[in-house]
């Protein structure tokens, strides 16, 4: 399920909306936001959107989605 790196966890606590669609909507209107210097914010966004899409709500559901300050 996911297998999302810290990076990517990092970044879809900043922009969970609390459901995986709403997230997956957040995370692409930001990057329609990015300048195009910006390249590494939008591979690491590229890559999380994808594994989002590719889980279901459910697995969705099991992702703890709360920020790690210790790492």
């Amino acid at each position: 399920m996911g297998n999302f790196t810290f990076e990517e966890m990092n970044l879809m606590c900043i922009y969970n909306t609390g459901s995986r669609t709403g997230l997956i909507e957040a995370l692409t209107e930001m990057c329609g936001e990015l300048a195009p210097e910006e390249t590494e914010l939008r591979e690491l966004t590229d890559s999380a959107l994808g594994k989002l899409q590719d889980m279901s709500d459910a697995e969705f559901a099991e992702l703890e989605l709360y920020p790690d300050f210790d790492q």
